[in-house]
Order: structure tokens, then sequence, then C-alpha cells
């Protein structure tokens, strides 16, 4: 029989090993029109009619205007402004908002 405290370690150590690749999230980049704001959410769609919901974490402060430097209220959000949306799907899989970029003409992608 194994005792119980050598399971509880191989059992952390698979899942370590197992889930690291699975954190290492890559962030993506979104270009699109608001249609939905709210508290803990953003949707847009996209140029090519892709539409896309985003998390937004309480306490959410980066969010600028397309200039990168003046800060925007979640409150002042509306459907129908371009949005560069910068994002990443770690936490439990679910899509959420690093950094957002808002402006009232359409956000060109950055060649990099």
């Amino acid at each position: 029989m194994i005792p119980r405290h050598r399971f509880v370690t191989a059992a952390v150590a698979a899942i370590v090993l197992f889930a690291a690749p699975s954190l290492a999230a890559k962030e993506q980049v979104f270009y699109g029109v608001v249609t939905h704001v709210s508290v803990n959410n953003i949707k847009a769609r996209s140029s090519n009619g892709q539409e896309l919901s985003f998390l937004i974490v309480p306490r959410f402060n980066k969010l600028f205007k397309s200039d990168g430097k003046t800060t925007v209220q979640m409150k002042d959000v509306r459907a129908g402004e371009y949005v560069r949306i910068d994002f990443d799907q770690s936490a439990l899989g679910a899509r959420h908002a690093d950094r957002i970029l808002v402006d009232t003409h359409p956000l060109r992608p950055v060649n990099s």
C-alpha cells in the first residue's frame, strides 16, 4: 500500500507537469466594433463578421484611447466604437481582456 502523502505528492507533480504548457498563455489581438458592453463583459465584431466576447476582471484599469496614453472609463465605452483588445485565455480557457484601446475611427493592425 502506498502512503497517502506520496500519492498526493505524485498527483500534484503530475498536474504541474501536464498543466504547465497550457498555463503559458499566448496573448492575442482582436480588432472590431463594440456590439455590447457591461460591467464584466465586452463583445465586439470584426470586419470579417467574427463576434467574440471577452471577460473583464474587477478593477480592470487598462482601457485607453487609441494613443495608448489617455485613460477611458468603462462606462464611457459605447456600442459602435472601434476597439483593439489584447487578450489571452489562460484563466480556465475563458477569453479575458488584458488591454483595450478605444477610438471612434477604425484601428489599424500593427505589423510585427
